[in-house]
């Protein structure tokens, strides 16, 4: 994933077990050139363009890196990417992890059979409940987002579109059959959660079925209409917004979190020079983009940290989850997600502290 800055592409997040990854492209590199061939001139597209091939041809790319003087060659072998968007694996014997990078055609039937699977390796009766990661996922298919959200609810709305006029309203609700039979479900933001990541977090915290832990998201709720032209080009249009179960728009605003906890700046740091996902600038959102759509409510504002609209509305390598490289790295500081776990392993305890307001925002993971 990479994106345009001062003229030169720089890598969002290298994808799990594609290629750039494998060849130690890392979150932050800024490409400066192709095969030698200067990015400087070149659209997004271009460079892009540029960049793919046929299976088995090679391509250089000369990179610059943070904390590095001199600039860095590194030699990729393109192949078929192949996407997977759902992982997962156990933390402990009575916790299933599951991470889902993007909203895709199979993103549903991958996390049901992670749930299957985890259900089965650690027994139903043993497990104390689950993980959903969403951290830096910037998204993808509404449908997915549904059944995703629809795999953990037996009832209620999941989410509504909303356009300029009232008849344009459309709403969607989940079925029943909770796939965890009710388990405790515990979910990762962060403010690369987007679109799609927000609909499924926005739902399941409306709804009190699952505890948001993390930090704001990112504050993509707009929906895009394609509009095919005569001559064959298209129109990309804005004509609504997503609005959570409790009417809550979340264009600009995004998901605030029922625990917030930061990764510390330091975790952040080393994370990425291992080449992991959790590179998180927190003071961009959709919120910060020039001319960005707006909430459609009240001004464009990050509600205060901590700060909630549920339980009280109103108020990714292998099976390791994100990054192979930083696996042990991930296991030793990712203060998010063994918070998320200690919160599993005293579920009781931990309700009782949220019915009563004394939840606070993780300060300890913050001071650092």
């Amino acid at each position: 994933e990479v994106t345009m800055e001062d003229g030169l592409v720089k890598v969002v997040a290298p994808i799990d077990e594609t290629p750039a990854a494998k060849a130690g492209v890392m979150a932050n590199d800024i490409i400066t050139k192709l095969d030698d061939e200067q990015v400087q001139g070149l659209t997004l597209n271009q460079a892009v363009e540029k960049m793919r091939g046929p299976v088995n041809t090679k391509i250089k790319l000369t990179i610059m890196r943070k904390g590095q003087d001199k600039p860095i060659e590194v030699s990729i072998t393109r192949d078929v990417i192949r996407v997977k968007s759902v992982r997962s694996h156990s933390e402990g014997e009575d916790v299933g992890y599951i991470r889902v990078t993007q909203f895709n055609e199979q993103t549903t039937d991958g996390l049901k059979k992670a749930i299957s699977d985890l259900t089965n390796q650690l027994g139903a009766e043993k497990v104390k409940g689950f993980v959903l990661d969403l951290r830096n996922n910037p998204g993808g298919l509404l449908d997915q987002a549904i059944s995703v959200s629809d795999a953990f609810l037996d009832k209620g709305e999941i989410v509504s579109t909303r356009g300029r006029n009232a008849e344009e309203t459309q709403r969607f609700n989940a079925r029943p059959g909770d796939l965890t039979k009710g388990k405790p479900l515990i979910v990762l933001i962060n403010g690369g959660s987007a679109s799609a990541s927000e609909i499924v977090a926005g739902a399941l915290q409306d709804q009190k079925r699952a505890v948001i832990l993390g930090t704001q998201t990112f504050g993509k709720g707009s929906v895009q209409t394609i509009l095919p032209l005569d001559d064959h080009s298209a129109l990309r249009l804005t004509t609504a917004r997503y609005y959570t179960p409790t009417g809550r728009s979340i264009q600009a605003v995004g998901i605030t979190p029922d625990v917030d906890v930061e990764l510390p700046k330091e975790t952040l740091a080393s994370i990425t020079q291992q080449g992991g996902e959790f590179d998180e600038n927190p003071e961009i959102h959709e919120r910060d983009l020039p001319h960005h759509f707006q909430n459609g409510q009240k001004k464009d504002a990050a509600p205060a940290a901590g700060e909630s609209a549920a339980p009280a509305p109103g108020a990714d390598k292998g099976d390791k989850g994100p990054g192979a490289k930083n696996a042990k790295a991930k296991e030793e500081k990712d203060v998010q997600l063994d918070r998320a776990i200690d919160i599993l392993k005293h579920w009781n305890t931990f309700k009782m502290q949220l019915a009563k307001g004394e939840v606070q925002p993780d300060a300890s993971a913050k001071s650092n």
